[in-house]
Formats: C-alpha cells, sequence, structure tokens
C-alpha cells in the first residue's frame, strides 16, 4: 500500500513539474514573439544583438515530454516549438536572404525538443501532421520564415486558445488578396495547396471548397485555378 502510495506520489508530482516547465514555456515564448514580431516579421537584427531571450525559452523545451492526451497542449507546444527553431536557425546564420540559403534547414539540422533530437521537417509532418492527419490549419500557423508563408503572429498559441487562434490564422490568410490572388475568374493560389493537396481535399472536397469555407468573398464555382511560384526571401523586418 504504502509503495504505491508513493508511486502514485511521485507520478502526481512529476504532472506537476511538467504542466510548470509548460506554462513557462508558453509565458516566455509569448514574450519573445510580442518583443520581436511585428506586422508578421521578424527581428532578426535585433534577435542576433541579444539572443538571451531565445536560448532561454528553447533551452526550456528540451526537457518538456508532451502527452496526446491533451490535443490542444501539445499542437501548441509543437507549434510555438516549431516557430522559434525556425528564428533559431536563421539567427545562427544571419545575414542570409532566404532559409534555403541554409543547407539542410528543414530536413538535415537536429533540434532538441521535446526530449527528442529532430529536424522541422518531422516537427511538422510527425508530430503534427501525422499525428493529427484531420487537421489542415495547421500550414497557416508553422511559419517557414519565407514570405510565402502566412505571416507568424506576435504571440504565443495558447492550449485554451488554440482552437480560436488556427482559426483565426487560416481566416486571415484565406481573405489575403496576396494570398489567394483573385482576378475575376481566374484564381493564384499558394503552392501550400499544391504541395499538401490531400490534406485539403478530404471527403472529395475540391481545394476551392476548403478556400470557400473561409472567404468572405467566395471564389467562383467555375474558376480557373492555377498555383503562383513560392516566395523563399526571408521575413525580416526591414
Amino acid at each position: 500500500m504504502f509503495k504505491r502510495f508513493v508511486v502514485g506520489l511521485i507520478c502526481l508530482l512529476t504532472v506537476f513539474m511538467v504542466k510548470g516547465q509548460e506554462k513557462e514555456f508558453l509565458a516566455q515564448a509569448d514574450a519573445f514573439f510580442s518583443t520581436y514580431i511585428k506586422d508578421g516579421r521578424v527581428n532578426y537584427k535585433a534577435i542576433v544583438k541579444n539572443t538571451t531571450s531565445l536560448n532561454n525559452v528553447l533551452d526550456l523545451v528540451k526537457e518538456i515530454r508532451m502527452s496526446k492526451e491533451d490535443s490542444a497542449e501539445y499542437q501548441a507546444f509543437w507549434i510555438n516549438g516549431y516557430n522559434l527553431l525556425v528564428i533559431k536557425g536563421i539567427v545562427e546564420s544571419y545575414p542570409i536572404k532566404s532559409p534555403l540559403d541554409i543547407a539542410g534547414f528543414f530536413d538535415v539540422s537536429k533540434h532538441e525538443i521535446g526530449g527528442k533530437n529532430i529536424s522541422l521537417n518531422d516537427i511538422e509532418h510527425k508530430m503534427l501532421r501525422a499525428e493529427f492527419p484531420g487537421e489542415p490549419r495547421f500550414h497557416f500557423v508553422l511559419v517557414c520564415a519565407g514570405l510565402g508563408c502566412p505571416p507568424i503572429i506576435n504571440k504565443a498559441y495558447m492550449p485554451l486558445s488554440l482552437d480560436a487562434q488556427l482559426e483565426r490564422q487560416t481566416q486571415s490568410a484565406l481573405n489575403d488578396p496576396d494570398f489567394i490572388q483573385v482576378v475575376k475568374n481566374k484564381v493564384r493560389i499558394s503552392q501550400i495547396f499544391e504541395w499538401y493537396k490531400k490534406d485539403f481535399t478530404k471527403g472529395g472536397q475540391r481545394l476551392v471548397d476548403y478556400i470557400n469555407k473561409y472567404r468572405t468573398e467566395k471564389i467562383p464555382e467555375k474558376a480557373r485555378v492555377s498555383y503562383y511560384e513560392y516566395n523563399w526571401a526571408l521575413n525580416e523586418i526591414n
């Protein structure tokens, strides 16, 4: 009986410790984003001059273990972690013109996060898309440091408001005339929809069907859809 009590107490303390670490991570991430993000762009120059806050928040993510039992906590952790690690990768090689200037930026370089040593692609495709295949809104909140991505926001994604934040960012992107370019009966859309078409067309819906769910001004039924070239220029504050 005593042994069970001790084991139970240890488990309970572990849960409280993890919750405390997660809370601190979210607070520091939120403070970092609010300081260095403006109008969807990153102040890399300022971060390079003082990397303390970025290093501190990324030190926290190394040992935090997230369970999928609370999907909102899990998703918020990996979304924020991805965006922070992208910024870290850019800062380490700055000045550059594009994330593609760094060989293996997305698929080779490894990062310590969540008790793992994984790449940015691993976070996107294994930790998020593979675990939640019915959630295409990830594509509007994971920011690759290129201007072709929907803009990064100046706050952390929080578990309690995550669904609303995902919805807001998706709606914002799909109503942005630069992201969805409509000229009469012709529509040019991001290559994100070409690369991840299956994510947006589940259940037999067309790409336009998915886009129109979020648009105020609907794309015409018979519109001719094409893809414009992705802009990999760095999303930095000039």
